[in-house]
């Protein structure tokens, strides 16, 4: 029997995220027993509340991140402040055993860990964008925030064949009622991980097109793994 791959499941929010993780896990194993992995999850804002959590809340006009509260609902926090307290809880994790960690966002900039091999999903999913312009097609990109679009592709955010919008994948709304200005790309990228599986479904039967999940992107990544 090939040896348990240990992975660290590291969210920009709290832990655990049963609305991300479980889906992954579901993906990363296919056909294969579950005993084929062995997994735990850290948040950067677990064990935060309070005042502590107000600090870590984007200001206005601040560069931000989406991502869920304790209690299921969207919050907005800082990616200077988030991405601080990653670095160190990175670290941590890194000295826990683990053959894999898996960095459950799309914006984040990081070093990489000293010891433990790190999938981060920005660099999964920007990759599939990056070999989808390189042949010139059509592409439109879904984002929480409209903010981060700047932040997230710099000048490239220009590019011709490429549209935007801004979607949050934690409010109520429905996806499909958001996205029309994108609905004649050829394929649309939904560049977060708070995206879920049921909303790809629902965009795929709405639109004539391609739809691409980070999750699932991110997913089949490490599935190479095993």
């Amino acid at each position: 029997m090939p040896p348990v791959l240990r992975i660290a499941f590291v969210t920009i929010g709290y832990s655990p995220r049963p609305d991300i993780v479980p889906e992954m896990v579901s993906d990363i194993i296919g056909g294969r027993s579950p005993e084929c992995i062995e997994i735990a999850e850290f948040g950067v804002l677990d064990g935060l509340e309070g005042v502590a959590l107000d600090a870590m809340k984007a200001a206005p006009g601040e560069p931000e991140f989406a991502t869920r509260c304790f209690d299921g609902k969207e919050i907005s926090v800082s990616v200077d402040r988030t991405e601080r307290r990653l670095a160190d809880l990175l670290s941590r994790v890194d000295t826990l055993g683990f053959n894999l960690i898996v960095l459950l966002c799309t914006g984040t900039r990081i070093n990489p860990p000293a010891n433990t091999p790190i999938i981060e999903a920005q660099r999964v999913v920007n990759s599939a964008i990056d070999a989808l312009r390189a042949e010139n097609i059509p592409l439109g990109i879904l984002v929480p925030y409209q903010n981060q679009i700047e932040s997230l592709f710099g000048q490239s955010s220009q590019a011709g064949n490429t549209r935007f919008v801004a979607a949050s994948p934690y409010d109520s709304a429905s996806l499909v009622s958001r996205v029309g200005s994108i609905a004649d790309c050829k394929v649309t990228v939904m560049h977060c991980m708070g995206y879920s599986r049921a909303m790809r479904d629902e965009l795929r039967a709405a639109l004539p097109n391609h739809v691409l999940h980070a999750r699932g992107l991110v997913a089949s990544f490490v599935r190479q793994f095993l």
